[in-house]
C-alpha cells in the first residue's frame, strides 16, 4: 500500500511541478502546448522505464504502464485544449459525419 502512494505523490509530483512552472515561466499561449510535449515525453519515459523493468501483467498495485497511460492522457488534453479552434473543427466534422451516416 505504502508504494502505491509513493508512486501517486511521484505521478503528482511529476505532472503540477511542470504545469507551475510552466504558468510562471512561458506565455500564456505556450503553456499547454508545452505541458503536452512534456507529458509526452514523461509518458515516453515512463513506458521505457516499466518496459526495463518487466512488471507482471496481473499487478495488483499502480506500475508504471499506468503512469505512462495517464500522462499520455493528459498530455492529449492539453494538446486539445491548447488549440480550441482545431478541437471545435474537429468535433464539427465529427458530428457531420454521424449525422450524414444516419437513415
Amino acid at each position: 500500500m505504502a508504494e502505491g502512494i509513493a508512486m501517486v505523490t511521484l505521478f503528482s509530483l511529476l505532472t503540477a511541478l511542470p504545469a507551475v512552472l510552466a504558468l510562471h515561466m512561458l506565455e500564456p499561449g505556450l503553456v499547454l502546448p508545452a505541458f503536452s510535449v512534456l507529458l509526452f515525453a514523461e509518458a515516453a519515459l515512463a513506458g521505457i522505464a516499466a518496459h526495463l523493468i518487466h512488471m507482471p501483467d496481473n499487478a495488483e498495485d499502480i506500475t508504471l504502464w499506468d503512469f505512462a497511460g495517464g500522462f499520455t492522457l493528459i498530455g492529449c488534453a492539453a494538446a486539445l485544449l491548447g488549440e480550441p479552434d482545431q478541437a471545435a473543427l474537429f468535433l464539427t466534422e465529427q458530428g457531420s459525419l454521424r449525422a450524414a451516416s444516419q437513415p
